[in-house]
């Protein structure tokens, strides 16, 4: 699972997991903090620091033992340094238990995030697609937290239990109303079996629009490039 960069725009998602209170408590603050160290970081021109939920998607119950930073880098080279030397991840490589990190070539995009479309830049060049990773990120308006929290429970249990789910979480920049969910998948087929043939997810889907759930909301795909540390024990595209 390996694929050129050249002329490609780079992002990362990496997912960091504590194994002691110490550890959940110092990451919980960097919540806050991190941003002053990563705003200073060259060539890093979007990130979002995220915490997440319980299980594989969205979930009401936090899960705070795990974070995620993600990020888009204006070329490898700037990505290479922030992992590879920057004080920020010495810190987390410290306090952590676990971190994982997969690099992204952005295939398709749509919506916005704070207001930009921080994966606007697509390959120039088809790539393969198998694997393939999704990111579904909205902001819901508060009028219809409820509705919208009514369908997780089975929507998330529906997308832990789809052929072709390689690995998934739920992310957000907010308790409740800032939420996404970044997942991957054997194929694009596998995916969109899921997304417009799964009854909940696809009656989701409708809901959303006739109901206007969102005040915010973006799509992104991504062709996964190279991957590295675990994830649950584990790094769940070896061998893929």
């Amino acid at each position: 699972m390996t694929q050129n960069l050249q002329n490609v725009p780079l992002v990362t998602l990496t997912i960091f997991r504590c194994g002691d209170l110490r550890g959940k408590l110092w990451a919980l603050a960097q919540m806050g903090l991190a941003g002053f160290e990563l705003g200073k970081v060259g060539g890093l021109r979007f990130y979002k620091l995220l915490g997440s939920g319980e299980g594989g998607g969205f979930s009401l119950k936090p899960d705070l033992a795990r974070y995620a930073l993600l990020s888009v880098w204006d070329d490898e080279k700037a990505a290479d340094d922030f992992f590879q030397n920057s004080k920020l991840m010495r810190k987390y490589r410290r306090r952590t238990s676990e971190i994982w990190t997969v690099r992204l070539a952005v295939v398709r995009s749509r919506g916005s995030w704070s207001g930009t479309n921080p994966f606007d830049e697509p390959a120039d060049s088809p790539l393969e697609s198998s694997p393939v990773a999704v990111l579904t990120r909205a902001t819901i308006h508060l009028k219809k937290l409820h509705r919208f929290w009514s369908f997780v429970p089975e929507t998330s249990r529906e997308i832990e239990r789809a052929e072709g789910l390689i690995a998934s979480i739920g992310i957000g920049e907010a308790p409740f109303f800032r939420q996404a969910t970044f997942s991957i998948w054997r194929s694009e087929t596998d995916m969109k079996n899921f997304a417009y043939k799964s009854k909940i997810h696809a009656e989701v889907i409708k809901l959303t629009r006739a109901e206007n759930w969102y005040r915010e909301e973006l799509f992104a795909r991504f062709v996964p490039i190279a991957s590295e540390g675990t994830w649950n024990g584990r790094n769940p595209l070896d061998n893929e």
